[in-house]
C-alpha cells in the first residue's frame, strides 16, 4: 500500500486530507510540525511527501532542504501545500527539488492527480532502476564495503570539497582548437587517498550514490562553464556523464532548467553523455526523457558507441547531437583492418544523419592522420591532453594551446 506522508500545522487541515487520503485506500503518517515531520520520513521512508509551506520551527523549506541532503530520502516526492502564491515562493520550493506546489485551497481532483502524477513517475524511476543491472545483487568484498562506507560518510556530511573536477579537452581537428571538454569526476579521500573513477562511478551508481554526486557534479559544471564563458570562451562546450538512474528521475529535466538559470547559462553549452547500453535498458523511459532534456537546448552525446547495442533504427530516433567513437576502435586503428573499417563506417554513418563525431582515446599521431583522413570532426585523448584540474585546463584555454593541422 502506498505510504503518504502529511506534514501540516492546521489541526482541521491535517484531518480533512488524512479522511480524504484514507478514503483512497492511502496509508497515511501526519505530523502537526517540521521537527517530526522530518522523524517519520527517515523513519517510515514514505512514498509520498505533502507538507505545509509555513510551519513554525521547521518551515517546509527547512523540511525539504534536511531530505534532499541525506541519500535515502532524496527523491521522495515533495508536493509543498502553501496559501502563498507568489512565483518567487514557487521558484524558491523547485530550486530546492521539490516535485509539485498546490494552493490552498485545492480540490479533491487537483491533490489526487498531483499524487498520482507524482507517484506514476516515481514508479517509472524505479522499474527503470529495476532493469539495471548494476543494481542486481552481488558478493561484496570487503575493499568494496569500506570504499562505500567512505562513500556514504562523505555525502552524509556533505564534504563534496573531497570531490574535484577533471576537464579534457576535446580539440577540432580541422582547425586544431580546444572547441569542448568532457568534465571527469575525481575524489580525493583523507584515508584512501585518490580512488580511482572505475572505482568509484561504479559503486556509485550500483548503491544510487551517483543522485546526489551527479547533482553536485551539474551544479559545479554549469557554474564553471559560466565562469569561463564571462573570461571570453563563449565557444567552450562542457559535456557530463549521466548514469541511467539519473536520466531516469522524475523531473531531470526541471533540475537542468533550475542550473542553466541560476547560471544564466545558454543550455547548448552544456552536453550530457549517454552511454547505449544505458538507453537501451528502457528504450522507451530514455527516449521520453532524452527528447525532453534535448528540447531545452541541452546538446546530447551517444558515448563509447559501437560498443552497446542499440539498433540504427533507435539511433535515428533519438535527439542525438554527437557520437563519440569508443578508444577501443581507435587503439591501433591506422594498423588493424577490421577497427579501421569499422570506424570509417562509423563517421560515414554519423555523417550522414548529421552528427558529429568525436573519436576518444586517441594516443599516436598515425591514429590522429587516419582519423583526418576520413574526416573524424573531433577527438580527445592523451597525444593532446590528460584530465586536467579547471585552472590547468583553463591556463590551456589563455595559451590557446592548438593540435597542430597538417598542410
Amino acid at each position: 500500500m502506498i505510504k503518504i506522508l502529511v506534514i501540516e500545522d492546521e489541526e482541521s487541515v491535517r484531518e480533512n486530507i488524512l479522511d480524504l487520503l484514507e478514503a483512497e485506500n492511502y496509508d497515511t503518517i501526519s505530523a502537526a510540525n517540521g521537527k517530526m515531520g522530518l522523524q517519520l520520513a527517515f523513519s517510515e521512508a514514505p512514498d509520498l511527501i505533502l507538507c505545509d509551506l509555513m510551519m513554525p520551527e521547521v518551515d517546509g523549506y527547512g523540511v525539504l532542504t534536511a531530505l534532499r541532503e541525506q541519500t535515502p530520502t532524496a527523491t521522495i516526492p515533495f508536493i509543498f501545500l502553501t496559501a502563498r502564491s507568489a512565483r518567487s515562493d514557487f521558484r524558491q520550493g523547485m530550486d530546492l527539488g521539490a516535485d509539485d506546489y498546490l494552493t490552498k485551497p485545492f480540490t479533491r481532483a487537483e491533490l489526487l492527480n498531483a499524487i498520482a502524477s507524482r507517484l506514476s513517475k516515481q514508479a517509472a524511476f524505479k522499474q527503470c532502476i529495476n532493469k539495471n543491472p548494476n543494481y542486481e545483487t552481488k558478493a561484496v568484498s570487503p575493499k568494496a564495503q569500506k570504499l562505500e562506507m567512505c562513500l556514504r560518510h562523505t555525502l552524509e556530511r556533505r564534504e563534496f570539497r573531497q570531490f574535484q573536477i577533471y576537464y579534457q579537452p576535446i580539440v577540432d581537428l580541422n582547425s586544431g582548437r580546444i572547441v569542448a571538454a568532457e568534465s571527469l569526476l575525481r575524489w580525493q579521500h583523507p584515508e584512501l587517498g585518490m580512488v580511482s573513477p572505475t572505482e568509484v562511478i561504479p559503486l556509485a551508481e550500483s548503491t544510487g550514490l551517483i543522485i546526489p554526486i551527479g547533482e553536485w557534479i551539474l551544479r559545479c559544471v554549469c557554474k564553471q562553464t559560466k565562469l569561463w564563458h564571462d573570461a571570453g570562451f563563449t565557444f567552450l562546450h562542457i559535456a557530463v556523464n549521466l548514469s541511467v538512474c539519473e536520466l531516469m528521475q522524475p523531473e531531470f529535466s526541471q533540475k537542468i532548467i533550475k542550473f542553466l538559470l541560476n547560471n544564466n547559462l545558454v543550455a547548448d553549452r552544456i552536453g550530457l553523455e549517454l552511454t547505449e547500453s544505458m538507453i537501451m535498458q528502457n528504450v522507451d523511459c530514455a527516449f521520453q526523457n532524452i527528447q525532453e532534456i534535448n528540447s531545452l537546448g541541452v546538446q546530447i552525446a551517444i558515448d563509447d558507441f559501437g560498443t552497446g547495442y542499440s539498433s540504427l533504427l533507435y539511433l535515428k530516433q533519438l535527439p542525438v547531437n554527437t557520437l563519440k567513437i569508443d578508444r577501443y576502435f581507435i587503439q591501433n586503428v591506422a594498423s588493424d583492418p577490421q577497427k579501421a573499417a569499422i570506424t570509417t563506417a562509423l563517421i560515414q554513418m554519423a555523417h550522414n544523419l548529421n552528427l558529429k563525431v568525436i573519436a576518444e582515446g586517441v594516443e599516436t599521431e598515425q591514429e590522429l592522420e587516419f582519423l583526418r583522413a576520413y574526416n573524424c570532426d573531433a577527438m580527445q585523448g592523451f597525444l593532446f591532453s590528460r584530465p586536467l584540474p579547471a585552472s590547468e585546463f583553463e591556463k590551456m584555454l589563455r595559451e590557446d594551446k592548438r593540435l597542430v593541422v597538417s598542410c
